[in-house]
């Protein structure tokens, strides 16, 4: 049931304002099919229901983009009266928003989808996976919205809980940018400069989605700016599936935009801007203009760029445009030009066809330039891309290899200067721990600070007094030192990493377990360190190892069962400091022993009394 394209059609001509709510003989609907049994009784379809008095559970996958996009969807259905829910449970209706770079994120919304229908809830499925796969099983008899229907959700959700099947995909205008929204964190917002790609990569399912490039006009993105600087935003991502192609669609560049952009930023840098993920071949022809925006006081001096591979012939299978010596120019360029210039980058250990040698071009990449955030995927050929049908890598190889590269990538050091030294921060979040505060530095430097949470929003100069593997830590001195309990000191020594934004994942969250550059500054970028993962992966594959151990061990230890989030993942310094203390026995474990010796005891004597009487015939 496709009868969407020729409606949308029709509806381009009705000029009804974004975000406005349409009649229904403009929305494509398949109404709910009432029994033969309940027509006899003479039964109503549903109970009567009062729209915008329900509560919507709203979940996100994918990359900074889709973020952005739940955020605007949730912004209209709040503006229209409904409720919102972070407990799926107590909701009337859910919305999926989804994301199709790799196939962990759609097994993902698979499996909620199947929750979602067995709760016998009504469903709304957004994103990417319907707008690229409209015949996928999993949607049968829910309804769905496409990547540039977002100003449509509020009548897309009335009619689902009525119990129609509601269906909209194809579109000819972007979104507007002034619909109501409701930011994840109301000091962060996430502006999509474009929609699309210009690329072609044979691997890349978000194409398929979000489809050919489509621009937001300088003006526009301007007034956007103007607005959310006036509403409290301390922090502006600008997100898109590739930055670097912006406007090439509608005449003007990106450095045009950036400049127009920084224009609206108040000169005191109480607002930042961060640029989002590029990839190499279209910013090359504007290099020194890139690096004197990132110079810029109110602009971070990061900028993400994939390289994907250090071989240049998967590269071409890849069809990425690009040569490893234009991601070289690219990196020395800026490297060179901005100071404290910081790059994240993104790899795919065993694409079709990639070979030993070229494996090892990509270490050596690696290697030679020590990224403080690489995200390391292994290639997952996503259903009508010209990469799955290659002849792939065998997974052992390709885990094999995604596991190398992270030993490389986690032996790097990238903070260790740092120790000592002032830095001005901008402090924006609250760490998982609920002891620090998140800031980062004009680098993009996660710093983590024990500060009141009224200096959320605040920018602060700080010494750094630690670094860790992924963050680094900061006493504020701007305020008299907050001096933390003996609680505090522990939990400072546990974390290596905290589940916040951060410049690699912060675009996608850590559900979607999506990794490519295909979403947003995805290299899979919400905020959860994407280099983070890699390290939880090897950490959840070295728990898989020992829990047999650790199974049999529990029979005789009575020991406190550590947190297994990943703030305490890391507290080998706790965890060897109470070493000597988890082997003692209780009263309980002598009793087990106790027990095990008399049983063995028991046994021992049967078979020894059976092998006498054997003996005996």
């Amino acid at each position: 049931m496709d009868f969407v394209g020729d409606i949308e059609d029709a509806v381009a001509g009705l000029g009804a304002p974004p975000g406005l709510r349409l009649p229904i003989n403009a929305v494509a609907v398949k109404p709910k099919r009432r029994s033969r049994a309940d027509r006899v009784r003479g039964q109503p379809l549903s109970t009567p229901l009062v729209p915008g008095t329900q509560t919507i559970y709203v979940k996100t996958f994918g990359c900074s983009h889709n973020q952005s996009d739940s955020e605007y969807m949730a912004g209209q259905l709040s503006a229209f009266g409904y409720s919102l829910t972070d407990e799926p449970d107590e909701a009337d209706l859910w919305l999926i928003n989804t994301c199709t770079v790799k196939s962990p994120s759609q097994s993902a919304m698979t499996t909620l989808i199947s929750k979602c229908k067995s709760a016998k809830k009504p469903l709304v499925v957004a994103g990417c996976v319907p707008q690229g796969s409209k015949d996928l099983k999993e949607l049968e008899g829910v309804s769905v919205i496409g990547v540039q229907q977002i100003d449509r959700v509020v009548e897309v959700v009335e009619e689902t809980l009525k119990g129609h099947e509601v269906r909209l995909y194809s579109r000819r205008t972007l979104p507007s940018l002034d619909l109501p929204k409701v930011r994840k964190n109301k000091f962060i917002e996430i502006l999509p400069i474009n929609v699309g790609c210009l690329g072609a990569c044979t691997y890349c399912k978000t194409k398929h989605a979000r489809g050919h490039l489509g621009s937001y006009t300088i003006d526009s993105l301007v007034d956007r700016v103007r607005t959310v600087v006036s509403e409290g935003v301390k922090e502006i991502w600008l997100s898109s599936e590739d930055t670097g192609a912006y406007g090439r669609d509608i005449g003007t560049n990106l450095p045009n935009l950036l400049n127009a952009l920084i224009k609206e930023l108040p000169s005191d840098r109480s607002t930042m801007l961060r640029i989002g993920m590029t990839n190499p071949p279209f910013i090359l022809e504007h290099l020194k203009e890139i690096a004197d925006v990132l110079n810029h006081p109110c602009v971070y001096s990061f900028l993400h760029v994939p390289v994907q591979s250090g071989s240049d012939p998967v590269l071409t299978a890849m069809n990425r445009e690009y040569t490893v010596k234009d991601f070289r120019k690219v990196v020395d360029t800026l490297m060179e030009l901005v100071p404290g210039m910081q790059i994240a980058t993104d790899i795919i250990c065993g694409f079709p066809g990639e070979t030993e040698e070229d494996f090892a071009q990509t270490v050596s990449l690696i290697k030679e330039y020590q990224f403080p955030q690489v995200h390391i995927s292994q290639f997952y050929p996503r259903p009508g891309t010209p990469a799955a049908r290659m002849k792939k890598v065998p997974s052992i190889e390709v885990k094999k290899r995604s596991r190398e590269l992270t030993t490389v990538f986690e032996s790097f050091s990238p903070y260790l200067e740092m120790k000592g030294c002032t830095e001005k921060i901008w402090i924006t979040e609250i760490a998982t721990d609920g002891i620090h505060l998140v800031g980062h530095t004009k680098g993009y430097i996660q710093v983590l600070v024990i500060a009141p949470e009224s200096m959320l929003g605040t920018s602060t100069d700080v010494k750094i007094t630690s670094v860790g593997r992924w963050s680094v830590f900061g006493e504020n001195l701007d305020e008299p030192s907050l001096q933390p309990n003996k609680e505090t000191t522990r939990n400072i020594s546990k974390i290596n990493t905290v589940k916040v934004s951060s410049p690699i994942d912060e675009l996608c969250n850590e559900d979607a377990s999506c990794c490519t550059n295909t979403c947003s500054s995805c290299a899979c970028l919400n905020e959860k360190n994407s280099s983070v993962k890699t390290k939880e992966a090897l950490d959840d594959r070295y728990e898989g190892g020992v829990k047999f151990a650790h199974t049999i061990q529990s029979l005789f230890f009575r020991r406190k069962r550590l947190d297994k989030s990943s703030v305490e993942k890391s507290a080998k310094p706790v965890a060897e400091k109470t070493g000597h203390n988890k082997h003692k026995l209780a009263y309980l474990d002598w009793f087990l022993f106790g027990i095990i010796f008399l049983g063995s005891v028991i046994i021992v004597a049967v078979l020894i009394k059976f092998s006498s009487v054997l003996f005996s015939f």
